[in-house]
């Protein structure tokens, strides 16, 4: 996945957000921003995209998102129950009427047996919704891992 093919994506989601009067926030852990760039980047995004956290410390995520720390506690900051809070975080502190959250382990470093590298779980969520939690096993190094993640946020958000 190069630049130019989520710059596609990134396209399509600011046509398939206007068309139905939206506009999106992003949360953002493994990607670091990434996700936020790749929007910004489509002049004119400002119209369709509300705002970008990037909580890449689970303080962050505390703080930024109101993530409960228990959930990080509990389940890790790579976890179903952590992604779905960012994601309601980022809901709830924009104005923004849907939202997505990425969290994961990257790499080279950093997996473990149950959630080894590659382990990426991303969230979205509209306003008035239920959220749709994907974990995912990507493949490759770390930028690779990273561009899928971004991918798959943003096909993601189309559905």
């Amino acid at each position: 996945m190069d630049e130019g093919q989520l710059e596609v994506l990134a396209v399509r989601l600011g046509a398939y957000l206007t068309e139905r009067g939206q506009s999106i926030a992003t949360a953002e852990s493994c990607t670091g921003g990434w996700l936020a760039q790749v929007i910004t980047a489509i002049p004119g995004s400002s119209a369709w995209f509300e705002r970008g956290f990037v909580t890449y410390s689970n303080d962050a995520k505390v703080e930024m998102l109101g993530v409960d720390p228990q959930i990080i506690g509990r389940y890790g900051a790579v976890s179903e129950e952590t992604v779905t809070a960012m994601v309601a975080g980022a809901l709830a502190r924009s104005r923004a009427s849907c939202a997505i959250a990425v969290t994961g382990v990257a790499g080279p470093a950093g997996g473990t047996p149950a959630k080894p590298v590659g382990t990426v779980f991303i969230a979205w969520l509209e306003k008035g919704g239920v959220p749709l939690v994907a974990r995912q096993q990507f493949s490759g190094d770390r930028h690779q891992i990273r561009a899928q993640s971004v991918q798959t946020a943003l096909e993601g958000a189309m559905r």
